[in-house]
């Protein structure tokens, strides 16, 4: 025969339930206490600064405490980015990062903080996919007839990327890799300056950033050919995705998201989510992250950090097959 537990036992235990979820609900309720930081570990004017801007403006509005942006580049980004490792978990300081957050740990051996153990997911802003887009000169209007070229050309198309290890470097390492193809990667000090190489055909190949591209594009100075994305962009609906192109199991999407430091309570993750999850999906938000080539997110905590976990152990697979190597 079963024996019963003791009233006092069991009082006791709905005491405690009771007093957690108290302390869970005043802990979201008085937060933030104070003005919180939103830390951008690049200069300000990029799409990062810019995204972050957005969504503090809007967080200021909502909760009724001021939200500023701090950018603190340098470093490849380490130096902000570990700033926020190290902060007190209180969600007073927060981060805005690139998908380079999670390319980072391929190139550096001694990172000052593990992306996964020391921080604790909010939610991606903003999805940023790129356009492959080919000087005119090059005779090709698809991404078959690329492939095709490159092929048969090995090494003789240039393309340009915004630096060693970016996402533009990246974007088209996945694509050589898929595609068995090899060109040869032009470095400049940005995505300005490498779409200039492509203007003067200095480069035939780029996968850009919608924003910079596009209205290339349409002045007909360079040709589309497909979006990065696992689906069609929005900005962009009328061109493939490379996969649908016949490049199968390609994907690159870079991305923006929200982090704190880890241990941040639980409560405090879940509002700056609700709150940012909404705020990305206003219509006027939509909009103003649209003309700047950047796609409205805002998906649950789980998801996002199953997608850092994913793109960390991705990129240090392709950066180890294609000998990548930080300068």
């Amino acid at each position: 025969m079963k024996t019963r537990p003791p009233i006092r036992t069991v009082t006791r235990a709905l005491q405690i339930t009771a007093m957690a979820t108290f302390s869970v609900t005043t802990v979201a309720q008085t937060y933030p206490a104070r003005p919180v930081r939103i830390i951008v570990p690049q200069s300000a004017g990029g799409s990062t600064d810019f995204a972050a801007r957005t969504v503090a403006q809007k967080l200021t509005e909502s909760m009724k405490e001021t939200f500023v942006v701090d950018n603190r580049p340098g470093a490849g980004s380490l130096n902000g980015t570990e700033a926020v490792a190290k902060a007190p978990p209180d969600g007073h300081t927060l981060l805005a990062v690139a998908a380079s957050f999670t390319i980072n740990p391929s190139l550096h051996k001694n990172l000052p903080f593990d992306p996964v153990r020391d921080f604790a997911p909010v939610t991606q802003i903003a999805t940023l996919p790129h356009l492959l887009v080919v000087h005119p000169s090059l005779p090709v209007t698809s991404v078959k007839a690329l492939v095709a070229m490159a092929k048969t050309k090995p090494g003789e198309i240039n393309y340009a990327t915004s630096g060693i290890a970016t996402s533009t470097h990246l974007a088209a390492e996945q694509f050589m890799h898929l595609t068995g193809t090899r060109m040869t990667n032009v470095p400049y000090k940005g995505g300005a300056p490498s779409l200039v190489a492509m203007l003067s055909g200095e480069c035939q190949v780029n996968f850009a950033a919608i924003s910079t591209a596009l209205p290339q594009v349409r002045n007909k100075k360079l040709r589309a050919l497909a979006v990065t994305s696992a689906k069609r962009s929005v900005a962009v609906p009328e061109y493939p995705t490379i996969a649908q192109a016949g490049v199968s199991g390609y994907e690159h999407n870079s991305w923006i998201g929200m982090l704190a430091p880890a241990k941040t309570p639980p409560a405090v993750i879940e509002r700056l989510n609700a709150e940012i999850a909404r705020i990305v999906q206003l219509r006027d938000i939509k909009s103003l992250l649209l003309h700047e080539g950047l796609e409205s997110a805002g998906n649950p905590t789980a998801d996002f950090a199953r997608i850092i976990v994913t793109e960390v152990a991705k990129w240090k697979t392709l950066v180890q097959a294609a000998g990548i190597k930080a300068r």
